[in-house]
């Protein structure tokens, strides 16, 4: 009781000190106020008792900051330590106010070089307790199970010594977790330094220890995972197929940190600087902010790098990776020190939206820069076709991600030419950007088609190109943002350019075939010659059109099917009327082997060898 009424009174006396203020008879006037209310505090606060009581601190404090051995290994060593500390930081801070008075100032000098030295002391525990109870988490294909009591040193030896013991690993497979990243012991300990190294005023000191221990175990964890310290210009440099290998390092690292290490250090720092907000937050942020920028940076080196259109698909990887992880990174840094983390995250996740539809617009110019000068042989599928409709099929596996990133932008202006599509004026903005690339691939083709010289020809090439869009199209994702409105008008397409060619390759055989113009005024020998004629006119037009068409390509196995049994249906009838009449002409069926070449079951069969080019357009 008497000395908490000691302490009562020292704490007045405070008071009053801080209330007079500073004067060169000041520590005599507090002496005079309470000389007659208590003669214990005189005794305390004389010249005698200062340097009494700094004397007996001076030789405890001493003690144990000369030991060799961590304080921390003798638990009553340790905490009659942070006794002292207690005691000496509590006598500075009463005879601070005293400086005045020579003596007493001489005292506070002295204990002010103890409780300095009694600091490094603290830090180096600090720092040892640390280095004692981290180790690196290896996260490469499982998490570090920890025994649970870390507060015996023998059965730390027992371990250690046991050649039997085989450390455990389990796969990760959930990354919401938080790891205890120090034991709950350490921590305990931990905190009773940071506690008084704070209440000394040494907490930059005790900050600058945790920092560095804590940032060398969280880039050795990451380490672990293949992650490199890359910077802007390097991951430039990068060839394409190295670079993908690491953004799938980075894109596991990125993870483990947000879901696993960051919260976890969250955790450790809230616990170690108890009672310390600002403290906490402070060196949370000082831990977490060099990886983080490290990664961080890494993603807008790929937001910021090449846009050719190979890149959309690792770059929709790592722009998930960082949509997903912002609640995290909302969560984690949310105080004022990291605030600029945070932020710096939503500008890099909207620089790689950026980048996505950048990439789309070089899609454009890469259809539209690409050459109409040489034809594909036959009429084939040409590259930039399947090049295109499988990029876009492939595209659309990431839908959602893609309507989410076109979905505040400027969409494209489509030319509805044939006024068509106007269902997409209320599509979605994927939707508009899809068809307008269709838009711009089909002006591409058309300027293609004019290579070729042969209408006919022109017509297959389209009708091979456009056949394999809307199969394409057809029950995929790619349909259902273009809508079947689009895929029955394109079908429709087909069709005509499948009229196109048989009217442009047949119709001049066909005209031949007829036989109409022969009037039954005629005569038997005019009406023979003039047959004659046509049947020679037919060999001819339909012996070049075999020998053109045999090597043009249709590279669907169902439209060249239908492409001869059109033409056969149509050709197979007229020849057959034709060769009727001739069998009615006496002068020709003397001699019928002589002038028809072919029967009608001869034109079917070269009909159906039509189109068997080299395969060079087939998928």
């Amino acid at each position: 009781m008497a000395e908490n009424g000691e302490e009562k009174l020292v704490a007045v006396a405070r008071h009053i000190a801080k209330t007079l203020g500073h004067t060169d008879t000041m520590a005599e006037d507090i002496l005079r106020i309470f000389s007659n209310f208590d003669g214990r505090l005189r005794e305390k606060l004389s010249d005698d008792g200062v340097k009494q009581t700094l004397n007996s601190l001076d030789r405890k404090i001493s003690g144990y900051i000369s030991a060799d051995a961590p304080i921390w290994s003798n638990p009553a060593n340790f905490y009659s330590f942070l006794d002292s500390v207690d005691q000496l930081t509590a006598a500075v801070r009463e005879w601070t106010p005293l400086a005045d008075d020579k003596n007493i100032s001489s005292c506070l000098d002295r204990a002010e070089d103890l409780l300095q030295r009694s600091m490094f002391r603290l830090e180096d525990e600090f720092r040892a307790l640390m280095e004692r109870g981290a180790k690196s988490l290896d996260l490469t294909g499982g998490r570090a199970v920890h025994r649970p009591d870390y507060s015996d040193e023998e059965d730390d030896a027992s371990v250690e010594d046991d050649d039997n013991f085989v450390p455990v690993a389990q796969p990760i497979t959930d990354y919401d977790v938080v790891v205890d990243a120090l034991p709950a012991g350490t921590i305990g300990d931990l905190h009773e330094i940071a506690r008084r190294m704070v209440a000394a005023g040494y907490v930059n000191e005790c900050s600058h220890a945790f920092n560095m221990w804590r940032r060398e175990f969280l880039e050795e964890s990451l380490s672990r995972l293949g992650l490199q310290k890359l910077g802007i210009d390097e991951v430039h440099r990068m060839q394409w197929t190295q670079l993908e290998d690491e953004i799938e390092k980075w894109i596991k690292a990125i993870n483990v940190a947000l879901r696993i290490l960051f919260p976890s250090e969250r955790s450790l720092c809230d616990r170690i600087f108890l009672g310390f907000s600002s403290a906490a937050d402070l060196n949370f942020m000082e831990v977490c902010r060099g990886l983080t920028i490290q990664l961080l940076n890494f993603a807008d080196a790929v937001a910021i790098g090449s846009r050719s259109p190979e890149r959309l698909f690792k770059v929709l990887d790592v722009y998930e990776t960082v949509r997903d992880l912002m609640p995290e990174f909302e969560l984690i840094f949310s105080d004022q020190y990291s605030l600029s983390l945070r932020n710096e995250a939503i500008a890099i996740w909207k620089r790689l939206e950026e980048a996505i539809r950048g990439i789309f617009m070089e899609l454009e110019n890469l259809i539209r820069r690409d050459p109409a000068k040489s034809a594909v042989p036959g009429g084939g599928l040409h590259p930039i076709t399947r090049y295109v409709m499988n990029y876009l099929r492939a595209a659309c596996r990431s839908r959602l991600t893609l309507e989410q990133v076109f979905e505040d932008s400027v969409a494209p202006s489509v030319d509805c030419r044939d006024g068509d599509d106007k269902a997409l004026s209320s599509s979605s903005s994927l939707g508009v950007q899809m068809a307008w690339i269709m838009e711009v691939l089909e002006c591409n083709l058309e300027a293609k088609s004019k290579v070729y010289r042969e209408a006919a020809l022109c017509s297959v090439f389209l009708m091979n190109n456009w056949r394999y869009i809307v199969q394409k199209v057809k029950d995929d994702e790619l349909g259902t943002l273009l809508g079947d409105d689009w895929i029955r008008k394109r079908t429709a397409k087909v069709r005509q350019y499948h009229v196109n060619y048989q009217r442009s390759s047949w119709s001049k055989v066909l005209g031949v075939l007829k036989v109409d113009s022969i009037s039954n005024s005629t005569s038997p020998s005019g009406a023979s010659k003039s047959l004659k004629e046509k049947l020679k006119l037919f060999n001819s037009y339909f012996e070049e059109i075999c020998k053109t068409q045999s090597s043009w390509v249709i590279f669907d196995e169902q439209l060249r099917e239908e492409l001869r049994i059109s033409v056969s249906g149509t050709l197979s009838p007229a020849y057959r009327s034709f060769i009727g009449r001739l069998q009615a002409v006496p002068d020709i069926v003397k001699h019928m082997d002589r002038h028809v070449r072919y029967s009608v079951e001869d034109v079917e069969a070269r009909i159906s060898m039509l189109f068997q080019g080299n395969g060079s357009g087939r998928r």
